[in-house]
């Protein structure tokens, strides 16, 4: 059986987690269902004698070749697409998938493309900051109450995933940008769009999320980026040299 999505590209970063014990059950269950990236973003207690209490066996190897960041941008840098996991839906936070569609997803695009699943703090999960960096939100369809415990929920989608390793994907998606390279490029678009006046000057962030989520809709490419970031930067000569003009007929 050819096996096309791959595991060895797919990464799980816990955001502040906060029980020791939930770190060494989520590196068993990534174990248990192939994955073995592991990052950490800023945990409130990573005291290694209690996640070791859950994470035993093999799993330990996890532990110990596990990512610490201060941030969440430093640990997606590297990844050319990012999913966040959230139970809590809204109008700026909706479910666009599930661990099941995901998966089958991920067959083309981790090909060759890093991917990595986000998943927030045990009491409150991830907020609406931490999923602007993401290119997609997935949630865990359930009956009755939808928080998971952190380790269930991680297990949820490395099972999914694993079952999609095992099937014929798609065409591979090509190397895509990076978030170190998108997050450039969106920085430098808010402030050309700043510039023009395009954005309401109240709530800018409002008008970047829309630009955030079309764009995530059209996997980008670094190359795509770069033109992306040239017409920023021809915007920003073209309305510098207007300053210009305009200061020169002012003193003139």
């Amino acid at each position: 059986m050819t096996i096309t999505l791959r595991l060895e590209n797919i990464g799980i970063i816990l955001v502040e987690p906060q029980i020791p014990e939930n770190i060494g059950s989520v590196a068993r269950a990534m174990f248990n269902m192939g994955i073995e990236r592991l990052s950490l973003v800023r945990p409130k207690n990573c005291d290694l004698s209690r996640v070791l209490k859950t994470a035993t066996g093999p799993s330990i190897e996890i532990v110990e070749k596990m990512d610490v960041h201060d941030e969440l941008l430093r640990a997606i840098g590297p990844y050319g697409w990012v999913v966040g996991t959230t139970a809590r839906l809204g109008a700026n936070r909706p479910a666009l998938t599930n661990p099941r569609e995901l998966a089958a997803e991920l067959s083309s695009i981790s090909r060759q493309n890093r991917v990595a699943l986000v998943f927030g703090p045990e009491d409150r999960g991830l907020s609406n900051e931490h999923l602007r960096y993401c290119h997609t939100t997935a949630t865990i369809p359930a009956a009755g109450f939808s928080s998971l415990n952190l380790a269930q929920a991680v297990m949820v989608f490395c099972y999914e995933i694993f079952l999609a390793s095992r099937e014929p994907g798609a065409k591979a998606v090509p190397r895509l940008a990076d978030k170190f390279e998108l997050e450039g490029m969106y920085d430098h678009l808010r402030d050309v769009l700043e510039k023009i006046g395009f954005l309401d000057p109240q709530n800018p962030e409002h008008w970047m999320l829309n630009i955030r989520r079309f764009l995530s809709r059209l996997p980008l490419r670094a190359r795509e980026v770069r033109v992306i970031r040239g017409v920023c930067r021809q915007i920003d000569w073209y309305t510098g040299r207007l300053e210009e003009l305009q200061d020169r007929d002012r003193s003139g």
